[in-house]
């Protein structure tokens, strides 16, 4: 099977906080994703580590949403989180360099992900689905960082 992780990186003009304090605003992700078109916070959610939040996703072929788990919000650092808890994880790192922060993205398919491919495609279809996936993941990084970059910039 192919590499289920994949990242990418891109200097912005900006401080690790201030890249943070945008990037960690899960309501904003519509501005930047080319598949999230929405996020919102669950009730109560203000952006912690254990928070939860909903993504509303758009491809031509449909639309759905998922629920994910905030699993790192380490201001200045690092934020992530897992989509539905345990399936996939997506991540953003922030360092410190000359001219500004490098903004990683990451993204990892879990072995709950494969399984709930599996689960919900059958065998025979889920190692399409997962490979769907992971082009999708190759693609929308380097397109979300780069709309990152603009509206941090800007």
């Amino acid at each position: 099977m192919t590499d289920l992780t994949h990242s990418d990186s891109v200097v912005v003009a900006a401080s690790p906080e201030a890249l943070y304090d945008l990037v960690s605003d899960v309501t904003r992700t519509g501005e930047w994703s080319p598949v999230c078109v929405a996020c919102w916070w669950d009730e109560g959610a203000t952006g912690r580590a254990g928070d939860w939040f909903t993504g509303r996703n758009v491809t031509p072929e449909r639309t759905w949403e998922t629920r994910s788990l905030v699993a790192v919000a380490d201001r200045g650092r690092e934020f992530a989180w897992l989509v539905g808890g345990s399936r996939a994880r997506w991540g953003y790192v922030l360092e410190p360099v000359e001219g500004g922060t490098r903004l990683t993205e990451t993204w990892a398919f879990l072995p709950d992900g494969i399984a709930f491919m599996t689960e919900r495609y059958g065998a025979e279809e889920a190692p399409a689905q997962v490979q769907a996936r992971i082009r999708a993941a190759r693609e929308g990084i380097p397109a979300t960082l780069a709309a990152i970059k603009r509206i941090a910039e800007a």
